[in-house]
């Protein structure tokens, strides 16, 4: 029984360090950091038409949940855009999503739960089984109930990192020469703002539930 819970373990140590494989390495710069890219106009004006289009699209999901897609969408973006030059110092403390579902909460403590009995089911009848079984459901139930913003990302913390990038972008717009032109200025001026509002309201509307 000792030789076949060691095999058990060893397999739960594989699945779980691949189940929540998150390349943080790469979102981090573990690895040789890459060098820094010029924000030029056309690079700042295409980044300000994605933060329109991502305010709006986040609108479509469940404020209250974590996005596995869109999670990892915004760490690959995120890790792209603090290659700017401007970018890198103002969003350096801004951290990656935390890619973590209810699901797989829940599927790692069934997990658990079934190495443990596995492991110690003799010791445990011994003391009460139904006790203990009684303990784990509960437990599980309770894994299953808790906020998914405890432990992971959900779309209206994303609302929140979006709207953090939305602030620097408008910040460096007003407080830096970019040679834009005045139309194209404005322009940029008018997506930031809507991508703004979008971002405001829709956390406004999770915070009134």
């Amino acid at each position: 029984m000792r030789e076949f819970g060691l095999a058990y373990y060893s397999v739960l140590r594989s699945w779980a360090t691949n189940f929540f494989k998150r390349p943080h390495a790469v979102y981090l710069g573990s690895s040789p950091p890459l060098p820094l890219t010029s924000l030029n106009r056309r690079e700042f004006y295409k980044l300000a038409e994605r933060c329109r289009a991502y305010a709006l699209e986040l609108a479509h999901f469940d404020q209250s949940r974590v996005n596995l897609p869109q999670c990892h969408e915004f760490n690959r973006w995120l890790a792209g855009i603090k290659r700017y030059d401007l970018l890198a110092a103002p969003l350096q403390s801004l951290r990656p999503a935390r890619p973590i579902a209810r699901w797989q909460i829940v599927t790692l403590g069934v997990v658990l739960g079934l190495l443990l009995w596995a492991t110690f089911s003799a010791r445990i009848a011994q003391s009460g089984g139904s006790t203990l079984l009684y303990g784990y459901f509960a437990l599980i139930v309770v894994l299953y109930l808790l906020p998914e913003r405890l432990y992971g990302t959900t779309t209206e913390l994303l609302e929140g990192k979006l709207l953090r990038i939305v602030d620097t972008l408008d910040e460096l717009l007003t407080n830096h020469n970019l040679d834009f032109s005045e139309a194209a200025f404005f322009q940029v001026k008018a997506n930031l703002e809507a991508a703004r509002r979008e971002l405001r309201q829709q956390i406004d509307l999770a915070h009134r539930k």
